[in-house]
């Protein structure tokens, strides 16, 4: 069933792209409906497997000579991401109701974007799991470049160079891993039992990680994250965040660890403290969490808030991989799902709510606008998405930011020491952005309250409403009952700790 979250989102590309420019009405409701049915298709293909492990979805052999296959599979962790894949899809059609220009394009890269991120989700082959990954990098390109803002060429050219250039490490290590193997078998469970020599898979494993990573927005390789979630358009920015991020750590995860797993292992001397992979990755991830909350704290674009504080969670997500223990790696992909939902939320306030209203991400701009009082829904809005971010219990990244943490402790407990520190950085630049955003106390002019009162700002519309209420009931649930998740997330996380796929 979950195989045709691909089918459907690919066939629904390319009846946007058979659609007249004419009949824009028609590609928001198509685009719509496809994405509906792949979240449909999602949460009933989430809750037939609950109890279950990794179910064999389609296998048809598709390069034979070179042992490829169509293998699409899921396990506990594919499910929860292709839910939220699904909930990000569908919000991001409703954010982006605004869209006029070449709207049928603008769905039909829209939905290519999406079916590809459904395919490296129920990849288990690794070449085709590539492909996948490769499909999903081109129509954010053109999302960008063609309907973006702000730097919008140079924002799509420096993601798209970041991508293939991982991509490239990626590559290498997947050829490397297939001719040492032996085993005539792309299948990423014939791999991970191919027995690689472990000096192999020292040098290997930070080669295909670091690849990943790069699109997962790990520290130093971050820049084109908040680059192009200011450079892209609301729903591109959503996808960028909520979903496309997690490709990079799912790579990490799935191919990274699971074929590589000596990868980790002591290399039997220290360097600066540092006695292996493992240890560099999540001093990687930690500066990530600190640097990230920090320069959010900095920031004077609205959006480039969002942005950096991206780059903080997303090294929860690193951190928690890195534990190597079952609540920390728990902890980290449910982190994934979390912050997902979460800065799609934001991205969409600021970008479609705010940002397409007052034509302006300055704070200092809209410290003078007082939102709460003009936009009050995007006041409030905030509000709840504000708190999630910041990890308030009641919300789904209170649970997941809090296992990554336990997990830490029980690894190294300075790792938890440390990246606890980007907690209370994060309730900084969270509420500075709030006060300046929406609830300033400066006292306007005379002069900016006649342009106020001139300047009527549009109606909120009811996909706005329905979108924020789609993001924010995804973080309740799941924030009052982990459980959902959890108990598809651990059984998977436990097979990877054994030595499975």
């Amino acid at each position: 069933m979950l195989a045709w979250t691909i089918y459907l989102s690919f066939a629904g590309a390319l009846l946007q792209a058979l659609l007249p420019r004419s009949r824009p009405n028609v590609a928001r409701w198509l685009a719509l409906a496809v994405a509906v049915a792949g979240l449909v298709t999602g949460i009933a293909g989430f809750a037939a497997g609950m109890g279950q492990g990794l179910t064999i979805l389609v296998d048809v052999p598709w390069i034979p000579s070179l042992g490829i296959h169509f293998l699409l599979a899921a396990d506990g962790i594919s499910r929860v991401l292709v839910l939220l894949t699904g909930i990000a899809a569908v919000a991001g059609v409703l954010f982006s109701w605004n869209i006029e220009v070449r709207t049928n394009q603008f769905f039909a890269f829209y939905l290519a974007l999406i079916g590809g991120v459904y395919g490296v989700f129920l990849s288990f082959d690794v070449f085709l799991l590539f492909v996948f990954y490769e499909i999903a990098i081109v129509p954010k390109y053109f999302l960008i470049a063609i309907w973006g803002s702000t730097r919008r060429e140079y924002g799509a050219m420096k993601l798209a160079l970041y991508s293939f250039v991982g991509s490239a490490m990626v590559l290498i290590g997947i050829l490397a891993a297939y001719t040492t193997s032996g085993s005539h078998s792309t299948s990423l469970i014939a791999l991970a039992h191919a027995g690689l020599p472990v000096s192999f898979q020292m040098w290997c494993f930070p080669l295909v990680f670091t690849g990943f990573a790069i699109l997962a927005g790990m520290w130093p390789f971050h820049t084109w994250a908040p680059t192009g979630h200011v450079a892209a358009p609301t729903a591109a920015s959503m996808i960028l965040a909520g979903v496309i991020m997690k490709l990079g750590a799912y790579g990490c995860l799935r191919v990274g660890m699971a074929l590589f797993p000596h990868g980790l292992d002591p290399w039997g001397f220290t360097v600066l403290g540092l006695a292996s992979w493992r240890d560099v990755f999540a001093l990687l991830a930690i500066i990530g969490i600190l640097y990230g909350a920090l320069v959010a704290l900095a920031q004077s674009d609205f959006k480039f808030v969002i942005g950096y504080s991206s780059v903080s969670h997303m090294g929860f997500v690193l951190l928690g991989l890195m534990t190597l223990n079952q609540i920390g790696m728990d902890g980290a992909v449910l982190q994934m799902y979390s912050h997902g939902v979460i800065a799609g939320l934001l991205f969409a306030i600021v970008g479609r709510i705010v940002y397409d209203r007052t034509h302006t991400r300055q704070l200092a701009d809209l410290e003078k606008m007082h939102l709460a009082k003009r936009l009050p829904f995007a006041a409030w809005a905030f509000v709840i998405a504000g708190m999630a971010s910041m990890g308030l219990p009641g919300f789904s990244g209170f649970v997941a930011e809090l296992q990554v943490l336990i997990g830490a402790w029980m690894a190294r407990p300075w790792w938890t020491i440390a990246a606890a520190l980007g907690i209370p950085v994060a309730i900084a630049y969270t509420w500075r952005a709030l006060q300046k955003a929406f609830f300033s106390d400066r006292q306007p002019s005379v002069q900016e309250l006649e342009a106020e009162h001139g300047h009527r700002l549009a109606a909120i519309t009811w996909p706005e409403v329905a979108g924020f209420a789609l993001l924010g009931a995804a973080t309740l649930v799941v924030g009052l009952y982990p459980r959902i998740l959890l108990s598809s997330i651990e059984p998977a996380v436990r097979s990877l700790l054994k030595g499975g796929v």
